[in-house]
């Protein structure tokens, strides 16, 4: 997702491995892996990415948000450390903040799909159904994205709008 300088050998074996891990459900053999990178190299981006994917397999959202607001530090003209930020604010419950952070920086990402239609469940969670509507129109009309009609019918971040979604 992140798109810079790889790591070099073995720590990029090692990330690899951490996301093998992560993909099959265990996260704490990923965390292992992970622990393995060179202690100078855990500061990476791609590092960072994984850390946070860990913290969220492990519903332990206060520690994935600290990573994530660390990707929107270290690079802000990077979609995923706002999403990802966000994304651990809202199951923090923290709805309001996420839906802000988002709103912040849509305009810089126009076509990230998932961005649209996260940012159309935090509108709806927060009575904004018109908002909302509008944002998961956009997120379905994307060129080159998924339809996400489906995902957004199994969403009960949206069931206000599932009457609607069949219209969309």
């Amino acid at each position: 997702m992140l798109q810079m300088k790889p790591l070099p050998h073995p720590d990029n074996q090692h990330l690899e491995a951490t996301e093998g891990w992560l993909e099959l459900g265990n996260y704490l053999e990923a965390n292992e892996e992970l622990e393995k990178i060179t202690p100078q190299l855990r500061a990476h981006p791609f590092v960072l990415e994984m850390r946070y994917k860990i913290y969220s397999a492990a519903n332990k959202w206060e520690m994935a948000l600290e990573v994530a607001r660390g990707l929107m530090r270290i690079l802000p003209d990077n979609q995923w450390g706002y999403f990802y930020t966000a994304y651990a604010l809202h199951e923090l419950k923290r709805t309001k903040e996420a839906y802000d952070v988002v709103k912040a920086v849509i305009h810089k990402f126009p076509d990230h799909q998932m961005m649209h239609f996260n940012l159309a469940c935090y509108a709806c969670r927060l009575g904004e159904r018109k908002e909302a509507l509008s944002l998961l129109e956009m997120a379905v009309e994307m060129k080159g994205g998924i339809d996400i009609r489906q995902q957004a019918l199994d969403d009960v971040d949206l069931e206000e709008l599932w009457p609607n979604i069949s219209e969309i």
